[in-house]
């Protein structure tokens, strides 16, 4: 079906900010692994296969979801989100339709979120489209740069930014929708040549767009709901913030 959806998970890092030994993606938010919230999100948003890509102690976090229906791709080096999603290449040899990528230690994103982002997508014709945010203090965040007509031409990292770029209060979220075709042609393309030396996804929307694609962002209205967990004390947010929901 055009409109299948398939989900991508991130999930094959260290976090050793979080100072533990325990992968990042197991650490528990509200007694739950924080990719156990992913997978909800995957499953809210409709998707019909769901590939969570694991790395650092990828037994355990196997282990920990191997009840939730996903598949696995392996990053055994961490190289960067661009070489995460390229392992995922053999899932994706028969796709069609929409792929959307999430983060294993973004646990608050919510549904109706992905719903505005997917609807967007679908409705503007994209072929990407990124989910960000509003920050008064972006540090650290790769800058979403838009064109006259409000149209994604860019997305670059704090590292590689210019000045002017870095000016810039609209960030990137991590979170993105792909037509599946062109996700998996563009990804063989990227190379290391940053101020980080890895594969950045985020090249894949240069490419798009230096091709004349369609390339749209959706901003979302909470940006908490976008934070990733990095720390004990991001944890201990996220779960004061899950707790009142519920």
């Amino acid at each position: 079906m055009s409109n299948s959806l398939s989900v991508i998970i991130l999930a094959a890092g260290k976090g050793t900010r979080m100072q533990s030994d325990l992968a990042k993606v197991l650490h528990p938010a509200l007694g739950r692994p924080m990719l156990d919230w992913v997978i909800d999100q995957a499953e809210a948003a409709g998707s019909v296969r769901t590939v969570v890509v694991i790395g650092h102690q990828r037994e355990s976090v196997q282990q920990a979801v191997s009840g939730r229906g996903v598949e696995f791709a392996i990053q055994a080096e961490q190289n960067g989100t661009g070489h995460a999603v390229q392992m995922c290449a053999d899932h994706f040899r028969e796709a069609s339709g929409d792929v959307l990528v999430l983060s294993g230690d973004v646990p608050l994103l919510q549904a109706s979120t992905l719903e505005s982002l997917l609807k967007a997508h679908r409705e503007g014709g994209l072929k990407a489209t990124v989910l960000t945010a509003l920050f008064d203090d972006p540090t650290g965040y790769g800058r979403v740069l838009r064109d006259a007509d409000d149209r994604v031409t860019r997305i670059v990292e704090h590292k590689d930014s210019t000045p002017e770029e870095l000016e810039v209060k609209e960030i990137n979220s991590g979170i993105y929708v792909f037509d599946t075709g062109l996700l998996f042609e563009y990804i063989r393309r990227l190379d290391s040549d940053n101020a980080q030396g890895e594969l950045y996804l985020t090249d894949v929307v240069r490419f798009l767009v230096e091709d004349g694609h369609p390339v749209g962002a959706v901003i979302a209205k909470d940006p908490e709901e976008i934070n990733g967990v990095n720390t004990v004390e991001q944890l201990r947010h996220v779960e004061d913030l899950l707790r009142a929901r519920s």
